[in-house]
């Protein structure tokens, strides 16, 4: 069931950042800011919490997951180490993700041939 609702959810965060690129005049970059952005808001406001524990991977692995991630991590640095957490907190618990994007899209460099589109 939980497979189920995973696919529900992650392919109904993809509908919506779909939808926004194609009726508005938001470009696929607002769109990635604005799902990291409402992922730190919902999970701030604890709306996003039971969304993960419900569908997991349907919910962590979208952008809004990125901001889920961004926001307990700074939660839990600032109730260990203080206020300090607040600039260090999501980068701290992200690391993995952002290690793995830089390394995967520096092999996708060496790997592919630039060209121009013109």
């Amino acid at each position: 069931m939980q497979l189920l609702s995973a696919f529900i959810v992650g392919g109904l965060i993809c509908v919506i950042g779909q939808i926004l690129i194609d009726c508005t005049n938001l470009t696929p970059a607002d769109v990635l800011v604005l799902f990291v952005t409402l992922g730190v808001v919902l999970t701030g406001i604890g709306v996003y919490e039971p969304l993960v524990k419900m569908s997991g991977a349907g919910a962590t692995v979208p952008l809004t997951g990125f901001g889920y991630t961004m926001a307990k991590g700074t939660v839990k640095i600032i109730k260990e180490k203080g206020m300090i957490g607040i600039l260090t907190g999501g980068t701290i618990s992200a690391a993995a993700g952002i290690a793995s994007a830089v390394f995967f899209g520096y092999l996708a460099a060496l790997l592919s041939k630039p060209s121009d589109k013109n």
